[in-house]
């Protein structure tokens, strides 16, 4: 083999490697990404910086927090891009670098928040809510004979799995329970209060009074099984 056979085919190798699906997009290319139909987005920052400002429709997950990273992101679904930032684009760097070795196709974005902010681009914010007290959650738990409280969260992703069965759900048992939606993002001081470590979580209340309670995943199988159950 020459030596210019031998420089053609490591030129040859070095296109295809570099012609690999995308994996850092800057803000731009980002911004038209994430507007395109079944795409995920994801923000590894902390809740406390989340809350601060992020993009619209934006999950969340602490890629500083191992086991929650790990606990929220497992309910993300492979078959659609997740988009991904942090504050400035190294630790959603690390956690898109990640994603990608567990099958998911992610992308970063470039300069992260910092840079999407300079661009002028739109940040979404938390609206002002008063927090529910101890009274109004109890009123909420008393309205029915039977009360299935879903505390959740608009950016937990276990908790946007869970809607479209909490939805039949509601269709499906509407004379035997009342659901009501707690916001656990918003109502931090009820959560401690109630006991409630992580999102979601659905407590039922017969007569106002708690019998049954689970974290996590429910299937509406179980669901309509603990609601016959004491009913």
């Amino acid at each position: 083999m020459t030596r210019f056979t031998l420089f053609l085919l490591l030129m040859l190798l070095t296109v295809s490697c570099n012609s690999t699906a995308q994996t850092a997009l800057p803000v731009e290319d980002f911004s038209k990404a994430i507007q395109q139909p079944n795409v995920q987005i994801l923000d590894v920052r902390t809740i406390g910086e989340y809350n601060s400002g992020f993009l619209k429709n934006a999950l969340q997950a602490d890629w500083n927090n191992k086991q929650q990273f790990a606990d929220r992101t497992q309910h993300l679904d492979k078959s659609k891009p997740v988009y991904v930032y942090c504050l400035s684009g190294a630790r959603s760097g690390a956690a898109a670098e990640q994603l990608r070795a567990q099958g998911y196709n992610a992308i970063n974005l470039e300069g992260g928040m910092n840079a999407w902010k300079r661009a002028g681009k739109p940040v979404e914010g938390l609206k002002e809510v008063a927090q529910m007290s101890a009274d109004d959650y109890s009123t909420l738990t008393s309205a029915a004979s039977m009360v299935l409280v879903d505390f959740g969260a608009t950016w937990c992703p276990p908790c946007k799995k869970m809607e479209p069965v909490i939805q039949r759900l509601k269709v499906k048992m509407d004379k035997k329970v009342q659901i009501s939606y707690v916001d656990g993002g918003q109502h931090t001081a009820l959560m401690d209060q109630q006991k409630v470590e992580a999102l979601p979580t659905f407590i039922l209340y017969k007569s106002g009074k708690e019998v049954w309670r689970k974290q996590g995943l429910v299937t509406e199988e179980e669901f309509t099984q603990v609601i016959n159950r004491f009913q």
